[in-house]
């Protein structure tokens, strides 16, 4: 029974988190481009997307984060990693995802302090690491497989790029 609620207690903390992860740096794209706006309309919207960010960022992705890493490390108890190969992918993938969350937070805070490094664009391409992190969570834990999860991460990078390139060729039309 506590193999099955931790289990649950962690897909729900995998949830959250990339619904925060997702949403956040929406919410800097919408900063950024807040950014290019006149006063006063520009210092009311980076008012408010920074109020949003941090609301989100201490109410949702970081508790939910930490949800996910305890209950995740808790659950390491039940496999073993020297007889698990899959379990090494899925945990240089957490590695990357945790990288890929503070520096989410270092965005934040450098937005915070009007440092616009990233553009609008840049941004948008940037939230597709989570997307290709989570496709390749996911696959990984659920096939229990190195081959899958590695084929999966290929197969997602694939579709972002061309999924990239017919918007980026759509929205050149439309110029």
């Amino acid at each position: 029974m506590t193999y099955l609620v931790l289990k649950a207690l962690h897909l729900v903390g995998i949830v959250c988190w990339f619904a925060g992860l997702f949403y956040v740096v929406r919410l800097f794209i919408y900063h950024t481009e807040a950014n290019e706006e006149l006063q006063p309309k520009r210092s009311i919207l980076i008012a408010q997307f920074t109020l949003m960010a941090r609301r989100l960022w201490l109410g949702i992705t970081l508790p939910a984060m930490i949800l996910t890493v305890v209950t995740g490390g808790w659950l390491l108890r039940y496999h073993s990693i020297t007889q698990s190969p899959w379990l090494h992918l899925k945990l240089a993938l957490l590695a990357a995802l945790l990288a890929y969350h503070f520096h989410c937070g270092s965005i934040r805070k450098k937005l915070i302090a009007g440092v616009y490094k990233l553009s609008s664009g840049q941004l948008r391409a940037y939230n597709e690491v989570a997307t290709l992190l989570l496709v390749g969570i996911v696959f990984t834990a659920v096939s229990k497989s190195v081959s899958t999860g590695l084929w999966s991460l290929l197969v997602g990078a694939a579709v972002i790029a061309v999924l990239f390139f017919f918007l980026r060729q759509k929205l050149q039309g439309k110029s």
